[in-house]
């Protein structure tokens, strides 16, 4: 996790999304970050602040005159940070930091602060578009204060226009990229995630339980880590991720496609979907009606796409996925050697935590140099895990 063991200092203002910064400190305290939280005055008139040290699981600051002479919060509390984050910033807040204005516990600590600051703004349309918060905004971007920026939608005071604070996953996504190394920066990956289908007839097709989470998992590891990401993605969307090209498809030839079309310039290849391996050798189209008789189905074997990209790359890191219940290091020892892949990332399907539709994984990385037996980790861990081959 990114986010683990970080120490954010947290600042919140007077403005009613407020609310949603409870559910910040919820999430972000799941993800392992340690919280130190000021409220200004207008802010505890919304939210009480022992709700945010039952959230945060921390002190809440809120006073600049209350505290020892041996220590100095608003020079102290930017010293143990890694970040300040200002969540919602009013348009209020802005004006001060701008201006230089230390006048709360806040700004005052704001101008002590020589680690990164982001700022999410949250204020109605009107306020927003003000030639003195745009100038306010401006100047601060111009200074290296960093901004996730309001969105668009139906406000409390029920307008509807820009000035509404960032989703608190979007503001937890925001802070994984910030805090993630950039040693991707670059290269570009292409990650296939998902199942595939093959039509039967017109309304019935055979597929697989792939749920897509591994491929969205290292797609996302990838762009925190700084990547030009490609995303070929079957009829799965467990989770949306901003900041990468996303290409929907259904069948193995579409599949294979996508592939084609970036491989040649890419540097690496995830193969992560689960592609169909069989598909039926005729397809009607139309829907099969029931006559009282047994359907029979003849199905034939579907192209090895895997293959056909480990025989074809050139200077391209191939990595592939075996999904056994059976003779599981022996197979993807086999299909590492058929399907010229670099690696083989190997799990028992029969395992409690890894497979599909888990938010977990049990794998055994394998090379023609090395076998690494992992344990039991997220996704997304084990997504780091496996860029790191690259």
């Amino acid at each position: 996790m990114n986010l683990k063991d970080k120490n954010i200092l947290l600042g919140v203002s007077g403005g009613i999304a407020v609310y949603k910064v409870l559910d910040l400190c919820s999430r972000l305290k799941k993800r392992g970050a340690n919280l130190k939280i000021i409220m200004t005055d207008s802010a505890c008139e919304f939210v009480t602040p022992l709700s945010f040290e039952t959230m945060g699981k921390c002190k809440v600051y809120n006073s600049i005159f209350k505290g020892h002479h041996d220590e100095v919060f608003h020079i102290e509390l930017p010293k143990w940070a890694d970040i300040m984050l200002i969540a919602p910033a009013t348009a209020n807040i802005l004006a001060k930091f701008s201006n230089g204005i230390a006048d709360d516990m806040l700004s005052t600590t704001f101008l002590a602060c020589t680690k990164p600051v982001i700022v999410a703004p949250a204020m109605n349309t009107n306020m927003l578009m003000n030639v003195s918060v745009q100038e306010n905004i401006l100047k601060l971007k111009q200074r290296g204060i960093h901004f996730i920026e309001s969105k668009s939608g139906l406000l409390a005071c029920n307008t509807v226009g820009d000035g509404r604070l960032a989703e608190p996953e979007e503001i937890v996504d925001y802070l994984e990229i910030f805090f993630s190394k950039k040693d991707l920066k670059g290269k570009k990956i292409i990650v296939t995630a998902g199942p595939t289908v093959a039509d039967i007839d017109f309304v019935r097709y055979i597929t697989n339980k792939s749920s897509g989470k591994m491929g969205y998992n290292i797609a996302k590891a990838a762009r925190d880590r700084g990547a030009d990401v490609y995303l070929i993605s079957g009829p799965v969307e467990p989770f949306k991720i901003e900041g990468i090209t996303t290409i929907k498809i259904r069948t193995n030839e579409q599949l294979k496609d996508s592939i084609e079309t970036l491989f040649s310039d890419s540097n690496a290849l995830i193969m992560s979907a689960a592609p169909v391996d069989y598909k039926p050798e005729n397809y009607f189209d139309k829907k099969i009606k029931k006559n009282g008789q047994t359907l029979k189905l003849n199905l034939i074997q579907t192209d090895d796409i895997l293959k056909y990209f480990g025989d074809k790359k050139t200077k391209q890191k191939i990595i592939a996925f075996a999904a056994e219940t059976d003779d599981v290091i022996d197979n993807a020892l086999k299909k590492l050697h058929e399907k010229n892949a670099d690696f083989i990332v190997a799990n028992d399907l029969k395992m409690d935590g890894a497979g599909f539709n888990t938010d977990t994984n049990i794998a055994t990385i394998i090379s023609e140099k090395d076998t690494i037996k992992l344990n039991k980790m997220s996704k997304y861990e084990l997504a780091n895990k496996i860029l790191d081959l690259i």
